[in-house]
């Protein structure tokens, strides 16, 4: 069964929040731990995984196609739900974070479980196109207050991005030859395996159960929309562009999968409401352990 397949992997997001409250290792550790993710770990997982993807691959394109595709969509009525709720834009980059954004550890190990090596390698695909887009996405719904954008420091918040700079890297290798040079391919794959665990621990340790309390309503319905309505808007998308096979499932998946932790760390920096931030990464991550199994069983990959 599904549900059989993906529970280690919120067990450790459990564990994660169990031991931060307990105060184990420290407090320190964990800001440590998501840099460590970051800039490092995590890294090192895309760019590995991608220099080994068949990019030449027409369902590949399809793929990236599809992930634009659903995104965009989403992004496109939520812009025009603004125009008729007039949301300010301290609230509404949370709620479109809350819908567009993912969260990739739990994406990738989920994939990982379910459709193994070639899985992550459509993955990684994805990522190399989602990351910048939501990214960009995100940052504007923060700052778009009726002044004017700064599109030079929006450029260079992207491209400095260690996510999108390992995406580029692996992409490059992969249409070279997916040979990764130097014999480095083994140091890069111990890297890799330490990222997973490490990143669903602190998913879990920065569960915010407490910001629950504040704006239900709006905490339910965004949720509702990430875990229920975006993984059928990609299917549908995906069936469009004529995907099947790991491709779909990836594309759904990371549709299914709960908003992004750092998505509150991306709001406090731009003056956002951080309280309503943390309230949907929270509810997210709690609803999807029923979610996705659900999800996946409806659309036929269990």
């Amino acid at each position: 069964m599904l549900i059989i397949t993906i529970w280690p992997l919120f067990a450790l997001i459990c564990l994660g929040f169990l031991m931060v409250r307990g105060g184990f290792p420290g407090s320190g550790f964990w800001l440590a731990a998501e840099r460590l993710n970051y800039f490092v770990l995590f890294p090192a997982l895309l760019f590995v995984r991608l220099a080994s993807a068949p990019v030449l691959d027409p369902a590949i394109f399809r793929l990236g196609v599809a992930a634009i595709l659903t995104i965009g969509i989403a992004a496109l009525c939520l812009l025009l739900a603004r125009m008729i709720w007039s949301t300010p834009a301290a609230r509404f980059g949370p709620a479109l974070q809350g819908t567009v954004r993912f969260n990739t550890y739990l994406g990738l190990a989920i994939v990982a479980s379910i459709a193994g090596p070639v899985g992550v390698e459509c993955a990684a695909v994805l990522l190399a196109v989602s990351v910048p887009l939501v990214n960009v996405l995100s940052i504007l719904a923060l700052t778009a207050r009726g002044q004017r954008v700064n599109f030079g420091a929006l450029t260079r918040r992207v491209l400095e991005n260690p996510l999108i700079i390992a995406c580029a890297l692996g992409m490059i290798v992969a249409f070279s030859g997916g040979e990764v040079p130097f014999g480095t391919g083994p140091f890069f794959e111990i890297l890799a395996w330490i990222s997973l665990p490490l990143g669903l621990l602190c998913v879990g340790a920065a569960l915010r159960p407490q910001a629950l309390a504040r704006d239900a309503l709006v905490v339910v319905g965004n949720s509702a929309l990430r875990l229920l309505a975006m993984p059928v808007l990609a299917a549908l998308v995906g069936a469009a562009c004529g995907l099947s096979g790991p491709e779909a499932l990836v594309v759904v998946v990371f549709s299914a999968i709960p908003t992004a932790p750092t998505s509150y760390v991306l709001t406090r920096q731009l003056q956002g409401d951080g309280t309503l931030m943390a309230a949907i990464v929270t509810a997210q991550t709690l609803c999807a352990i029923i979610t996705i199994p659900f999800i996946l069983f409806m659309l036929g990959f269990s």
